[in-house]
This record gives C-alpha cells, structure tokens and sequence, in this order.
C-alpha cells in the first residue's frame, strides 16, 4: 500500500509539472514573432495564424505569412489582401496596402456593432451606376490612390473617395469619373485618430483598433496573453515562463528518474532483502552448527569439496534437493557428496539434514560423514554405498537379471523398518521422515539397507499424537491421505507407516508392474489388485519358483504392506508392530480389513 501511496503521489507530482510545463510553453507560443526580417513585430492583439494559438491574439486580428515573407491581415467576411507594413502597438494604429484597393465595407459601416478596425480619416461614400467608373480606383499625378470599390468588388458599385485629409491637388475629386454617381455618405473618423497621424502613406491607409490596451503590461516588461473570460486580457511574464520550463524540465526528469526507481523498487528491494536473508540464514547456520559442535561430524570447505569430489567428476545422481557425486577422503574411504539446492530459503534443508543426523547413529541409517557451509554453499558428505539405491533393484521375479531373492528382499524390508523404527522410538525426539520411498533407501556392499535424506524430517515429542502442517511433504503416491485432508485423521509418525507399506507393496510386485497397474485407467489399483488375490487365497501370479518359502515370504511383505497402508491412521500399526510381524512367520499373519471397500 505504502508503495502505490507513493506511485500516486509522484503521478500527482508530474501531471502538477506537466501543466507547468504547459504553461512555460503557452508563453513560449505567444511571443513577438515576424514573417520575414523586415516585417513588422506581431505580438498581441494579433496572433501569427498557423504558428500560434488562438489565445495569443483577439478575435478577427489574425495576421498571416505569404510565400514571399510578407504579412497579410485576414478580414474573415472580406476577399481583400491587405498587406500589413507598420503596426504601431502605442497609438494602436496598423499600416496597409492592398492589392487590387477592394477594401471592406466594415472599415466604414458599422452596422451598429464595434467594428474591429476603422479608417483613419475621411472619405465619402457614392453610388456608381455599373458602366459609370470602369477603374476600381483613380490615381492622382504622383501615383497616389485616391478612390476604391467596398467589398465585395464584383457587383457592388459603392466606392469610397479620400477626402480632407489629403492635398486636394494630389486628389482632386473634380477629375475622378464620378459623373452619374451619387453621395451616399461622409465618413469621418475621430478626430483623435486623426491626430495621430504624423506622414501621408503612399499609395496605403492607416486602421485604428480599438480593444484592451497593453500598455499596462509593456510597462512591467510584460506579455499580454487573453484570460478564459472574453474581451480581457493578462499580463504574463515571459522570462519567467522560460525558466519555468526549464526548472520544470528539470523537475520532469528528476520525477521520471525517481518513477523509474519505483517501478525498479521491488525488483531492488527483492535482491537487497534475498541477499540479506541469505546472510541471515548463514549465520543462523553458523549458531546452529555451534550448538552441535559436540555431536557434528567434519566440516569442511567448499575448496575441500572440490578436492573430494575430484572437481566433481562422477555424479551419482540427481533430486529435487541437490546433486550427489562420489568422492574419496583416503584411499580406502569413499564418500558421496550432496549439494544441496537451495529451493529452501531459509537453509531448512541443510539444518534439518544435520540436525537430524547428528542424533543418529543406526545400522540402518545412513551415516553424516562431514558438511560443508562455505557461503550461500551448502554441502553434505555421506558414507559411500556402493550399491546405490533401492529403487535399482526393484524388478518382478520374472527379471532373473535384477531380481535379488526373496530372502534378500525380506531382509532389506526388515532392516528398513528397524530403521524407520529408530527414528520414531530410539531417539530423544521422534523423526518423522516424511519422504520414505525406495529412493531414500541405500545398499551397502552386503545390501543392508540404509534410510537417507532427511530433508523433509520434523521433531516432535514421543509423546505428541499429532503435529501441524502447513503444505504436505513428500513424494506423490507414497503421501499418506492425512497430509492431505485431515478428514482421514491427524498427521503422525503414521503417515511414516503408510510410506514404508506402499514401499512393500512395490518390492512384492516389482517396480514396472506397479507402475503399469498404478498409471492403467483399464486396471484396477495395484494393492487393490494384491488385496483381491489374497483374500480369494489366490497366487500372487508373480513367478517365484518352486520354492515354497519363497511364496510365503511374497504373501507376508504383502499382508504387512496391506496393513501399513489402511485410510485412517489409527488403523495401521506403528513400526514397531511392523518390525515384529516381519520377524514372525508368514502364515501366522492374518489378513487386514480391506482398505479400499469405501473408496
């Protein structure tokens, strides 16, 4: 929540400078401009059509460029060019020459509304037949213009005559074609305007606006800019609005930097905290190794580990916790050396291993030779045994080549269960194991049987009928039903049981039979099958010869099996039950309730 307060706020933060930004670029819109070099300065009230806003000028003072640079005013209800050569901003007075002398009628009629432009001076106004004035205009000897139609010129046969304003001689109204036409009217403008005027303009006029003055403004080295409301103006700083976009600028970027450091932030704030919980995990490895120093085995250094492993030449195999390679302390002892992944954040794997193997000193366990915690490495190093693990083994009796012997067999499933029996009943605490399956278990030179990888194993009291989970351990098809639902019971040093009796079940009918019957949607479930062919007194149809212990030994490993892997907890035996009905004759077993009649 902190971190989207804080991306809000930033977001907050530019839009507030993009709008500021917005603004240093409205003054930079609305500057003096010109359309060529020697053009007039076009600042408010006029505006450069095409090159600035419309707020930079009033309405109908749109001033344009044409291809040669020079500056035309627009009438939006006239077709006249009106070339615009002074523009004087003090007296409001703007400077024209036409093209054709058609000039707007708005000039001289008002039609009752505020023209935006009136004509310096005075003139008069006559009605011409069509074929009276063949000339839009007359000229005066020295070239001067004096006379010219009102817009539109095509039609309309109102003209205008300047008047008292100018030397009679160099416009004299005498000699202009006039016969046939008729005064209609005198203009005059205000006498105010007329004293502005200082020089005669050749062959040009002279307009006078009249619409809210600047003057305030240039006073403070100010622009006049227009404000929302209509007919006003503002005056803005222009200096100011440049380095507001410059500060702004910076301020933009400043923000973009700090946007780009919060999106980064959880990818930052995850590196930073994984490494610092790394470090916290060494050195709660470290305290944890301290408080074992009287019971832990060698440690030794990722350089050691290396050096044993030969650079890790000869792998042995590979799980979902590490990889494990064979190694040699010394000519006659050879070790296997298992890096562990480090899928456990906290190091649980590593400390659970140790810990565990630390207390254990069993026939049937494996034995911890040394460790290694060098860094974020993490290594364990095992007694070496050289005929791997069981699950090697595990083929029917059909396979002469791999089959080891019913006699084998049971021994390998006796010393596992004394095993697993220590673990819940030899030790100060009880050892779940959690992830017994054929795997786990290794053979040594003679096959005695050894349980490994105590990663998964958790402590609890002797006296502790159940433990909390929080996700299930274990490997797929060898889980007890109470990891998973706890409608079948409460997680024990049972659910250790149910893994050893899916574990029989698979030495009896051999690893690729179990598989085909467990993985067949056509085929019933594999105990399910062996429970059937019991009860009905039936062969195992697993070839086992002739010998008649051999079948007992089979039907035995199976009923102990079909125990251990009862629905509920309470109806399995603990290991200690296992270990004595595998020591008792086979036909002295009686078969257990059928485990999957409600399932």
């Amino acid at each position: 929540m902190n971190f989207l307060w804080c991306l809000l706020m930033l977001l907050m933060i530019i839009v507030r400078v993009v709008d500021a930004v917005n603004d240093g670029g409205v003054l930079q819109d609305c500057t003096e401009t010109r359309c060529g070099p020697e053009g007039p300065a076009i600042r408010f009230p006029f505006r450069l059509k095409g090159r600035q806003p419309i707020y930079c000028g009033f309405r109908g003072f749109d001033l344009s460029c044409t291809g040669d640079n020079r500056t035309m005013l627009e009438i939006p209800s006239s077709s006249a060019k009106l070339f615009v050569y002074d523009i004087n901003y003090r007296s409001h007075a703007i400077g024209l020459r036409h093209s054709d002398y058609c000039l707007p009628r708005e000039f001289f009629y008002s039609n009752g509304s505020s023209p935006s432009f009136e004509f310096v001076g005075h003139a008069s106004l006559f009605n011409c037949p069509p074929s009276t004035v063949r000339d839009k205009y007359f000229k005066s000897p020295d070239g001067y213009r004096c006379m010219a139609r009102l817009t539109p010129c095509h039609g309309n046969h109102i003209y205008a005559v300047l008047g008292e304003d100018y030397s009679v001689d160099d416009c004299p109204i005498h000699e202009m074609p006039l016969v046939s036409c008729t005064k209609v009217h005198d203009y005059t403008s205000d006498p105010a305007y007329i004293s502005e005027i200082k020089t005669r303009y050749i062959d040009g006029l002279k307009l006078h606006w009249s619409i809210p003055a600047c003057e305030h403004c240039e006073e403070m080295s100010k622009t006049c800019r227009f404000t929302h409301q209509i007919d006003q103006v503002e005056c803005i700083d222009v200096s100011k609005g440049h380095n507001l976009g410059r500060t702004a600028l910076k301020i933009i970027g400043i923000s973009a930097f700090c946007l780009v450091l919060i999106a980064m932030g959880p990818t930052i704030y995850y590196v930073y905290t994984s490494n610092k919980m790394e470090k916290e995990n060494c050195l709660r490895i470290e305290r944890f190794l301290d408080d074992y120093r009287a019971m832990k085995p060698s440690r030794y250094s990722y350089a050691d580990i290396k050096r044993i492993t030969s650079q890790f030449k000869e792998k042995l195999g590979q799980g979902s916790y590490g990889t494990v390679f064979k190694g040699k302390l010394s000519s006659e002892l050879l070790v296997a050396v298992k890096i562990l992944n480090n899928s456990n954040e906290k190091g649980e794997d590593f400390i659970n291993e140790v810990g565990t193997m630390c207390q254990i000193h069993h026939v049937n366990v494996v034995r911890l030779v040394g460790f290694c915690a060098d860094g974020f490495i993490r290594a364990l190093v095992y007694e070496y045994l050289p005929n791997g693990s069981l699950q090697n083994f595990l083929s029917s009796a059909d396979n002469k080549n791999s089959f080891l012997g019913w006699n084998t067999l049971q021994d390998i499933a006796l010393g596992i269960a004394k095993g697993i029996e220590y673990l819940h009943q030899g030790c100060d605490q009880r050892i779940l194991h959690f992830d017994i399956k054929p795997h786990n278990v290794l053979l040594d030179q003679d096959f005695t049987p050894k349980v490994s990888d105590f990663g998964l194993a958790k402590f609890c009291a002797k006296d502790q009928s159940a433990i909390s989970m929080t996700t299930a351990r274990g490997t797929m098809g060898y889980i007890a039903p109470e990891v998973f639902s706890r409608n079948f019971g409460n997680v024990s040093y049972k659910s250790d049981v149910y893994s050893f009796g899916i574990l029989l079940l698979e030495m009896v009918g051999g690893r690729k039979n179990f598989k085909v019957m467990e993985d067949s949607t056509s085929q019933v479930y594999f105990p399910e099958w062996i429970y059937n062919l019991l009860e009905q007194g039936n062969d195992l149809r697993i070839h086992i010869g002739d010998d008649e212990a051999d079948v007992t030994i089979a039907r035995k490993l199976a009923i102990v099996g079909l125990w251990c892997i009862q629905w509920h907890p309470i109806d399995r035996p603990s290991m200690k039950d296992v270990v004595q009905m595998l020591e008792r004759e086979g036909n002295n077993l009686a078969m257990p309730p059928n485990p999957f009649a409600n399932t």
